[in-house]
């Protein structure tokens, strides 16, 4: 409803947040929200409901395409809410690959950068504790259930409700996975910039943050499954450096599993940031600067023709 809502703090306390302060709490919350709702989607399918006894059994997850796509679209709506929280006051950047990206081509100030990627992990951190404190039940019965290698008790498995891993078809490789994040993060910020770009067909306002969100659950479809679709590096390191401390331990930082893969926690941070800036960049060659040249020739033909339509009198 449009009404009149008094603040909760006096106007004289909130002069210091009403330009970086306020921003960086912005990025903190949606951050937050998105982590919140994106590891707590994860965190269902992996251990409540097989602990709770929704599944055939209480270890039992994966077994069709169908709980990939719970998480997908988990992941996408976990986007959605966390721009329309943080959207009117900072853009709702969400993610570090993003600010670079717009640093680089879209004049955000770069005195901001640092700040605003402070302000996410800090979100990320903080969402990954609420999603442990109100499931660390189903994970410690989880992790208990199960068998094979575990570190200082805990699984891969329950890891992956926080942090991301390579698939073992790359046999501890680095190029496939590092690969795969910069792809999947140049198509995020690719089309991020294609939807919020007015000169383009850009959506109204209101509705960009659920187009964004499929935008999100389209790279996971398509490109998840090789090394779980970060993309995102406040959103893996955040939920990362948190496990470290709740017990994960080496299987968090550095992210070794022996035999299967090592040192792997910078790849889902340099992949996502080449990425952005790769994905932006793409944009501006083969869309933007043509969306520009028009404008300066003051020349709008309608897409998809070459040359003025004739007709005859």
């Amino acid at each position: 409803m449009a009404v009149e809502i008094p603040p909760l703090v006096k106007p004289s306390r909130l002069r210091s947040r009403g330009g970086l302060l306020g921003e960086c709490l912005s990025e903190f919350l949606g951050t937050f929200v998105l982590i919140s709702f994106g590891c707590g989607v994860v965190a269902m399918a992996v251990a409540a409901l097989p602990g709770s006894g929704r599944t055939s059994g209480p270890t039992t997850i994966f077994v069709a395409a169908g709980d990939w796509l719970l998480i997908t679209w988990g992941w996408a709506m976990a986007v959605v809410f966390g721009i329309y929280v943080a959207g009117g006051v900072s853009g709702a950047h969400l993610n570090p690959a993003v600010t670079l990206a717009f640093a680089v081509r879209r004049k955000f100030a770069w005195a901001k950068v640092l700040p605003y990627w402070g302000s996410q992990l800090v979100g990320a951190f903080t969402g990954a504790a609420l999603v442990y404190g109100v499931y660390h039940n189903a994970i410690s019965t989880f992790d208990g259930a199960m068998k094979g290698p575990k570190t200082n008790g805990h699984t891969l498995a329950s890891f992956s409700i926080f942090g991301t891993f390579p698939a073992p078809y790359f046999h501890g490789g680095i190029w496939g996975p590092l690969i795969d994040q910069i792809v999947g993060t140049a198509f995020l910020v690719m089309l991020v910039v294609a939807l919020i770009d007015l000169r383009n067909t850009a959506v109204q306002a209101n509705l960009g943050p659920l187009l964004i969100g499929f935008v999100v659950a389209a790279i996971g479809m398509s490109f998840g499954a090789n090394a779980g679709y970060a993309i995102n590096p406040a959103r893996d390191f955040g939920p990362r450096l948190f496990t470290w401390f709740a017990g994960w331990k080496e299987l968090a930082l550095p992210g070794t599993l022996s035999g299967a893969f090592s040192n792997y926690f910078w790849i889902p941070i340099v992949g996502p940031l080449i990425g952005g800036v790769i994905g932006v960049l793409v944009y501006d060659l083969f869309i933007g600067d043509v969306l520009h040249l028009r404008a300066k020739m003051g020349e709008l033909p309608e897409p998809g023709r070459t040359r003025p339509v004739e007709t005859e009198d």
